[in-house]
């Protein structure tokens, strides 16, 4: 299976030929769906769900979410699947699991919105805004490495808890250059302290899985 960063909370999913989207934001490469066989959103944020970009999908496509997303994508043609946690389904030949259910808390003038965990594969477990645990042992985990709902004992707690064989860093678009390097430094000490591979992609890198 091969995986590829495009950019902020957006990765990209291959394997035998079919394609698997999570999380195409406004801070990501429109290009990432292209040929997409499903998407999976893990809530509804502007950063997660670039609504004219998924409206431009073909009707064949399926757009698996939670409710509270789901409601806000009126005007899209693909196929759009309701999903809570704990259910298990099958889309583009990806075998997926959903874990958790809330976004973890922002601003507190904002109302806390639905938040649902993609486990992909038995492997590749994407907890989209929330330091949800998966409550299973993955192979690869998308960490979330900065917002404003975010601290860095949290970020290394969580890899600490999870313990993966791989993490890579996402929703980092709001970093600059110095804190990118940051988000790198911190990464390859725990990397090292845990043995695994822990990095963070360039926008555009890909990585095979086993």
């Amino acid at each position: 299976m091969k995986l590829t960063k495009f950019g902020h909370a957006c990765v990209r999913l291959e394997k035998d030929d079919r394609v698997l989207v999570i999380d195409p934001g406004i801070f990501s490469d429109t290009r990432a769906l292209d040929g997409a066989h499903s998407v999976l959103i893990t809530h509804e944020h502007f950063d997660h769900m670039d609504h004219d970009a998924l409206a431009r999908l073909p009707g064949d496509v399926e757009i698996w979410t939670c409710e509270g997303a789901a409601a806000k994508l009126a005007g899209v043609s693909a196929k759009i699947q309701v999903v809570r946690d704990g259910d298990a389904f099958e889309t583009a030949g990806f075998r997926v699991r959903t874990v958790g259910e809330w976004h973890a808390p922002n601003h507190p003038d904002q109302p806390i919105v639905q938040n649902i965990g993609f486990l992909v594969n038995d492997d590749v477990f994407y907890p989209g805004d929330a330091l949800t645990r998966p409550g299973v042992e993955v192979g690869t985990l998308m960490v979330p490495t900065g917002a404003p709902w975010l601290k860095l004992p949290e970020v290394i707690a969580y890899l600490r808890d999870v313990r993966p064989e791989r993490a890579f860093s996402t929703h980092d678009a709001l970093y600059s250059d110095a804190g990118l390097m940051l988000v790198d430094s911190w990464l390859l000490a725990e990397a090292d302290r845990q043995k695994a591979d822990m990095r963070r992609l360039a926008v555009g890198e890909s990585v095979t899985l086993a």
